[in-house]
């Protein structure tokens, strides 16, 4: 159903328009070819306009590709209310390219079976989450639920589409057919209406695909993969991601009203928008050759990404938002821990208020500075927690012995992880949500994504200036060239690089770590840090500074414990962030030592005007 039309060669493709058909609100992105390279013009949005009395959602889009017309004096809606693909470079109106992705109605909401929780389950969840979904629930054969406990939680539930997966390849075929007995005894009704049939993608033991075939095609869709598992010792996703794919827009988008028209003007298949930012995270990885982490911080969920050494890994936390799940937040994090983060004196109920009021009005921006720190407050725990949930999906195969040298393996469970996370590896960090793009200081949001992620060693640190990494993700699909170039130009935010050794030291008389700085201007920066503090050094976008690093004995920063560490560092518009916190970051119990803490932080930051901390240090003495 896709316009091929459009399909023309890149070289070919002036005018590009990408939407991304949100929950509430439909944002439309205009790039355009100038001067040999493509840049962003100018962004449209309006009200989504999936549900009654409207029923179109290509209502919305128009309404925001008018809004996009009008800025940048181009036309390319016809009078009959349809999008013009241009044929041709010499017509007068009209894009060359139109890409979508979408989370409308909720976004992919799925269901997983495998036959172990450890193994086979978490492999499905994995490949589910990358896939742009968010699970609803995992049932396995080993979580301890009587039968009739998992035919009513799935019962209970209305999925977009249901992924079976369990036992290698040559194994015991019983569990997966067990699996596809449940299911068919659960019965679950699809979220679009009870006479559709549920999509149900089978990507377990091979053996057993006849069977499980048999057992469903008579009440549901069902489509089958390579095994996810197919050993033990390894893991093939990509085959049932693809599969969520194309279920995604045959069954589920394909039930949006108004999707027929919109599949007629796309040049690229409809994504999900989570799918299409990881793309973009991945694109990135693949372009700066390092390991990323990235973080998008929505109003009803928080997304983390990790591509590490080659490994893609997505999480959703699907009740952890900065708007309609704000008070879930607070409630996972605790008061404790969200007030840990306020520099001023407060009463636990006014950030329990504060929370309440931007759930039931979550288009509000704060209007005061305390009600700005409280949302950054809360921003961080969201992080946090679903930094930790990542990391519970990011790690070795269940049923593996590790490979690697034994005192890294010793040191990692010493820890208290079995990640195979390493921040001292991760080389970027880059955060998009409308709570760090609408952060009236950079320095704001690159303390935000610092605190909550505890980034390790020399890491980058960018974030997305007005949430375009959807759009791009789905563009790098047909014009990767297109979108690395307006991902440079226009999208990212260059905040600057943080340097943070990893390690704890309790005196206070001790130098943490050194730096000798030879920056661009021939100049010979040098600084010391003592534990507990943080330093700002300017160095601007794009320039840099070559740096070496001199860490106490009991800290690494990347070459191991005590060792010199000669690199090149990069500059934003923060700049260079010298922290000396320790890690873990642990803040004090005292609570007037700890607010005093949070004022010298912020204030080395330069993250809001000193005279409003010096009131704040007066009220809290």
């Amino acid at each position: 159903m896709t316009n091929m039309k459009q399909q023309s060669f890149p070289e070919d493709i002036e005018i590009i328009l990408a939407t991304d058909v949100g929950s509430t609100t439909t944002k439309a992105r205009l790039f355009r070819k100038i001067g040999g390279e493509y840049r962003f013009v100018c962004s449209g949005e309006a009200p989504t306009t999936v549900e009654k009395p409207f029923e179109d959602i290509t209502m919305g889009i128009l309404n925001a590709a008018r809004e996009v017309e009008e800025l940048s004096g181009l036309k390319f809606i016809t009078k009959d209310g349809k999008l013009k693909i241009r044929k041709t470079r010499g017509e007068e109106n009209g894009v060359d390219l139109y890409v979508s992705t979408s989370s409308a109605g909720g976004g992919l909401q799925m269901i997983v079976f495998g036959v172990t929780r450890s193994i086979t389950g978490e492999s499905a969840e994995r490949a589910a989450l990358g896939g742009g979904a968010i699970v609803m629930n995992v049932i396995t054969l080993d979580d301890g639920k009587p039968l009739f406990e998992k035919i009513e939680s799935v019962r209970s539930l209305r999925p977009d589409i249901v992924l079976i997966s369990g036992a290698v390849d040559g194994g015991p075929v019983n569990k997966c057919v067990e699996l596809a007995e449940i299911l068919l005894m659960a019965d679950p009704k699809p979220r679009f209406g009870v006479s559709f049939r549920l999509p149900v993608i089978y990507a377990g033991n091979k053996d057993a695909r006849d069977q499980v075939i048999n057992l469903l095609k008579d009440k549901f869709i069902v489509e089958t993969v390579d095994n996810i598992r197919p050993s033990i010792e390894s893991e093939n996703t990509d085959p049932c991601r693809n599969a969520i794919q194309r279920q995604f827009m045959e069954h589920v988008m394909s039930h949006a009203p108004g999707y027929e028209k919109l599949a007629t003007w796309v040049g690229a298949p409809i994504m999900p928008t989570p799918y299409a930012e990881g793309m973009m995270f991945q694109t990135v990885a693949k372009a700066y050759n390092t390991n990323v982490i990235g973080v998008g911080l929505g109003g009803a969920t928080t997304n983390v990404y990790s591509i590490y050494d080659g490994k893609f890994v997505r999480t959703v936390s699907a009740n952890l938002g900065m708007s309609y799940s704000i008070c879930n937040v607070v409630k996972e994090a605790g008061i404790e821990n969200v007030c840990r983060w306020i520099p001023f004196r407060i009463e636990y109920e006014a950030v329990y208020d504060m929370a309440l009021n931007k759930m039931i009005r979550p288009t509000t921006l704060p209007q005061t500075l305390e009600e700005l720190f409280v949302e950054h407050a809360i921003a961080r725990e969201a992080i946090r927690i679903a930094f930790n949930h990542h990391k519970s999906l990011a790690k070795g195969l269940r049923g593996v012995h590790p490979v690697g040298e034994e005192s890294e393996i010793f040191t990692r469970k010493a820890a208290g992880y079995e990640t195979y996370i390493d921040m001292l590896k991760v080389g970027l960090i880059g955060g998009t949500g409308g709570l760090l793009s609408r952060a009236p200081r950079r320095s704001q949001s690159a303390l935000i994504l610092i605190d909550a992620l505890q980034p390790e060693g020399v890491t980058k640190l960018i974030q997305d200036s007005v949430f375009m990494m959807p759009h791009l993700g789905v563009l790098s699909t047909v014009h990767p060239r297109a979108a690395m170039e307006i991902f440079e130009k226009d999208c990212v935010v260059k905040l600057g690089t943080c340097i943070a050794p990893r390690g704890m030291l309790q005196e206070r008389d001790v130098e943490v770590f050194r730096v000798e700085l030879h920056m661009p201007n021939g100049s010979i920066i040098r600084e010391s840090l003592r534990p507990g503090e943080i330093k700002r050094v300017a160095l601007q976008p794009n320039e840099k500074a070559a740096a070496i690093l001199y860490p106490h004995k009991e800290f690494d920063l990347g070459a191991g414990f005590g060792k010199t560490l000669k690199t090149v560092v990069e500059g934003g518009v923060v700049g260079l962030i010298l922290d000396a916190r320790g890690r873990p970051l642990t803040l004090p119990q005292d609570e007037k030592t700890r607010k005093n803490l949070l004022i010298n932080w912020f204030k080395a930051m330069d993250v809001i005007s000193h005279d409003i901390l010096k009131k704040w240090a007066e009220e809290g003495a």
